[in-house]
């Protein structure tokens, strides 16, 4: 893939982010918040209203909105060459129920590493040897995501994310690998485990799925298990990154390494 050729493996981190509910019920924001959380319901779910839907029962989708949730798991993935030139993926996880503490973690990984940017960009800080962020449908949820929730928690944006007020064509550092499989087709969306299926690369979604996270942090209250799942979209994110980008072959040879969380921290050589 053309859009790819100028991409060193070494040099992309594969992100995955998971969200949940700020509160684990309606009930428990304050009257202010119960009430911007109804407004935003009125014009963001007007359909679900009109048919009845409460917006207490809405707010199992706040996750989805960095101004009614929170970020409990990040986990990255990296590809690195050894000295008998295998290649390893290293994935890693920083995941807290204080959320502070998982942003503060990526981003001073982040802070570390100067983003891509060709000798004509606009983007400060851009370097032709610098790094790249991936992630599926990246653009359009993580990247924007993960700049709002750090603001919110007076975390300063390293440069990777210091992203607002910039157009698309100014950030060729963010990948995105949904973007890349719209080949300019903008009419739908193409889910990570639609497209590992279509690469007939192992489904990420063998345990739960994106719409059942909220339930596992607030009610089972198990971090652990969104982790696990969190990790798993970044290794098929990477092997679809792979695939578009011609090396799919590579998958097979790798190494394939899990790092402890949340006391190690990671090293990138």
């Amino acid at each position: 893939m053309n859009a790819l050729r100028h991409v060193d493996l070494t040099k992309v981190f594969l992100v995955d982010i998971e969200t949940v509910p700020c509160e684990d019920c309606h009930s428990k924001l304050s009257t202010e918040r119960q009430a911007l959380w109804d407004k935003f319901c009125g014009k963001r779910h007007q359909r679900e209203i009109t048919e009845g839907k409460t917006t207490s029962e809405l707010f199992g989708n706040a996750g989805l909105y960095a101004e009614f949730g929170k970020i409990v798991c990040i986990s990255v993935g990296y590809f690195r060459m050894l000295p008998d030139e295998t290649l390893e993926f290293r994935v890693k996880s920083f995941a807290d129920d204080d959320e502070c503490v998982v942003l503060k973690g990526f981003a001073n990984l982040l802070d570390r590493h100067k983003p891509f940017g060709d000798m004509r960009s606009r983007f400060p800080g851009a370097s032709p040897d610098g790094y790249f962020l991936c992630a599926h449908n990246g653009r359009e949820f993580d990247y924007a995501y993960l700049g709002r929730r750090m603001v919110i928690c007076g975390i300063s944006l390293p440069p990777m994310l210091d992203i607002a007020g910039y157009k698309p064509w100014d950030l060729p550092h963010l990948l995105d690998t949904m973007d890349m499989w719209k080949f300019g087709d903008n009419k739908g969306y193409t889910s990570l485990a639609l497209l590992a299926g279509a690469f007939n690369i192992p489904s990420p979604k063998d345990d739960i799925d994106g719409s059942q996270v909220g339930e596992v942090y607030w009610k089972e209250k198990n971090l652990a298990r969104i982790v696990t799942y969190c990790q798993k979209d970044v290794e098929t994110t990477a092997r679809v990154l792979l695939h578009l980008s011609g090396q799919r072959e590579l998958w097979s040879t790798v190494e394939l390494i899990h790092m402890p969380w949340p006391d190690v921290k990671m090293q990138v050589a």
